[in-house]
């Protein structure tokens, strides 16, 4: 039997047992007490009996004053065995006759304890019939008053209302020790009928309730091992059969569960072990709790072999405990990412990123811990081609830059060469000549010392540095570049304006790239207008320093405002789409920026916006 059955058995029959005892012990208790009193009751009406025979006869012979034959009836009566005793008192008390001789003549007090016996109760109260208990004997003493009549005035006084008393002492030991035997065989009896009762009742609780309870740890167990249609019978219609439909209905809830838990799991072993990633769940301690079959895959073991294992065991030629996500993962709560290599069964070397994430319990502990291998083998291989394709995409660009950056002076030397040559073709020593050949060759000499600066900047691009930055004088820069594109604007027709500008504005920037972003600027300007159109330079201040380049050409179509600075976006026939491009990022370079407002049809506003410096350093001044 189940040990919880039998606690239960036990749990049911101590108190029955208690129960019944107590019922058959109460039970013989009033039985004997009747008892005892019914016996008791019957041993006083025989001796009261006995004492009317005895006062009748006595009182007979008192009232012929035959005191011998007295004597000899009260002798005749004691010797009796069932009289212990026989006194006659008088009515002051005194033992006028007795069977013990040494009471003749004495006196008993109603204040003597055998006398208390019966008197200390009230007078109505007092019975005629009392049991003493002595030391050696139970006696029972039937008190018979002797009446006074009027046939006894010759010797009594009328006035008397009894003439004595007649005391009659019975041994009722033999009666008692009867009482006892009835008790032995009373509680003997009872004792026996309370074991059969806890006999039957034990066998209809083993019957009726334990061997049917009895099913229903059957059935609990064998739902618990698995057999999920186990059931218990409940046919009937007690508690326990009502508790059996119970039961079976908490069961077929139970196995709707199980069976959905199951197959919930199922469907979730099959997701996971679908996905491509590897994926393991480790415990505290890094051993294997469960994983998927592309991890298997990856450590070439079966599931029953990784199951409780160290991750190091299963993935040592890959498991790293210097750079262990799990571990990283372990002591800091977070989640972790390492990239890690190994070798697959074929020899390939293969790159894994290794994502790491603690599963926490309810009171925030770290229970478990997930690893996700992912393979980025290919991933890498195509961060290399792209790396490769930008490195390519990135000299192609500095190429098509370099290219039309020279293009531009190239050009404006061959024309001042070109204007030189015509020069000194005519050349009539005419002053006049001399001075334009002079300033055309100063243009020429410009442009050149601009391919030069032009060159040094995308070898320092080539190379990855930046330009070194200095105190750049702005009013020497316009100047500079509205004489640079003075050939240009003059061979399209168009006028170059330049607003005076306040001494003394200062940038921190480089002055070729200051040169190139202003050069483009003018030069898109000059391209946007038509023959007699005006191109206005304004230098303003402020917070900062803007540089204004206002043109009346064609202007910017809306929908084209927010590609213009993007490269190898051009809105003209030929164009590279470089030029503002490098000329904005220049201009940020410097913590500056290119602001651009246009309408198509009514020119254009390009501004850029440049930190000022107030009041530059003597070494800066110098420069």
């Amino acid at each position: 039997m189940n040990l919880h059955l039998t606690r239960t058995a036990a749990g049911l029959a101590a108190p029955i047992t208690i129960s019944v005892a107590v019922a058959v012990g109460i039970g013989a208790n009033l039985f004997y007490r009747h008892h005892s009193r019914t016996l008791l009751e019957s041993a006083r009406v025989t001796a009261v009996g006995r004492g009317e025979v005895i006062r009748e006869a006595l009182e007979h012979q008192m009232l012929e004053k035959d005191r011998g034959l007295i004597l000899q009836m009260v002798s005749g009566f004691g010797q009796r065995d069932d009289i212990e005793s026989l006194e006659i008192l008088d009515h002051r008390g005194e033992v006028r006759y007795s069977t013990d001789q040494d009471m003749v003549g004495k006196v008993l007090s109603v204040e003597s304890q055998t006398c208390q016996s019966c008197h200390q109760t009230p007078p109505p109260a007092t019975s005629t019939t009392q049991v003493l208990e002595t030391p050696e004997r139970a006696l029972l003493r039937v008190v018979v008053p002797l009446e006074n009549q009027e046939a006894c005035y010759a010797c009594h006084d009328p006035a008397q209302g009894i003439n004595g008393l007649l005391i009659l002492d019975s041994d009722v030991g033999e009666l008692r020790a009867s009482m006892k035997r009835d008790l032995r065989w009373m509680v003997a009896g009872s004792a026996t009928l309370a074991f059969l009762l806890v006999g039957a009742v034990a066998g209809i609780v083993q019957i009726a309730v334990l061997r049917r309870l009895r099913r229903f740890e059957t059935a609990a167990r064998r739902i618990a091992d698995g057999d999920l249609d186990q059931r218990v019978p409940a046919a009937g219609s007690d508690t326990i059969s009502w508790l059996g439909g119970e039961f079976n209905r908490m069961a077929d809830s139970v196995t709707g569960l199980v069976r959905e838990v199951r197959h919930q799991r199922e469907r979730l072993e099959t997701v996971i072990n679908g996905i491509d990633d590897g994926i393991v769940v480790m415990d505290p301690g890094r051993r294997i709790v469960a994983a998927n079959t592309s991890f298997l895959e990856r450590t070439g073991h079966t599931r029953d072999e990784v199951l409780g294992c160290g991750c190091s065991e299963v993935a040592e030629s890959t498991c790293s405990t210097t750079e262990c996500p799990t571990l990283a993962c372990l002591a800091t709560g977070e989640h972790q990412v390492r990239i890690c290599s190994r070798r697959d069964g074929t020899g390939v070397d293969r790159w894994e990123e290794v994502h790491s994430s603690p599963i926490r319990g309810s009171g925030g502990e770290i229970v478990q811990v997930v690893e996700v291998w992912r393979d980025i083998s290919e991933r890498r291989g195509a961060e290399a081609r792209l790396a490769e394709s930008h490195r390519l995409a990135s000299l192609g660009m500095l190429a098509s830059g370099f290219s039309h950056e020279l293009n531009t002076p190239l050009a404006t030397v061959l024309t001042c060469v070109e204007a030189i040559l015509r020069e000194v073709r005519v050349q009539d020593d005419d002053e006049s000549a001399a001075h334009r050949i002079d300033q055309t060759a100063t243009v020429a000499r410009d442009q050149v010392l601009r391919c030069k600066g032009i060159t040094q900047h995308f070898l320092r691009l080539s190379q990855g540095q930046t330009s070194p930055g200095e105190v750049v004088d702005l009013g020497a820069v316009v100047g500079s570049v509205t004489r640079l594109v003075g050939p240009t604007a003059l061979a399209k027709g168009v006028r170059v304006q330049p607003s005076p500008i306040p001494s003394n504005l200062r940038v921190r920037a480089n002055e070729s790239d200051l040169q190139h972003a202003l050069i483009n600027l003018l030069l898109n300007s000059i391209q946007a207008c038509g023959s007699e159109g005006v191109v206005a330079i304004q230098v303003e201040e402020g917070d900062s320093i803007r540089v204004r380049v206002e043109d009346d050409g064609c202007g910017i179509p809306a929908e084209e405002l927010n590609r213009i600075f993007e490269p190898f976006v051009s809105l003209r026939q030929g164009g590279t789409g470089l030029g503002l491009f490098l000329a904005l990022n220049f201009v940020r370079l410097w913590g500056g920026d290119i602001h651009v407002q246009s309408t198509q049809g009514s020119g254009s506003v390009f501004e850029i916006s440049l930190p000022r410096i107030e009041d530059p350093g003597p070494e800066e001044s110098s420069r």
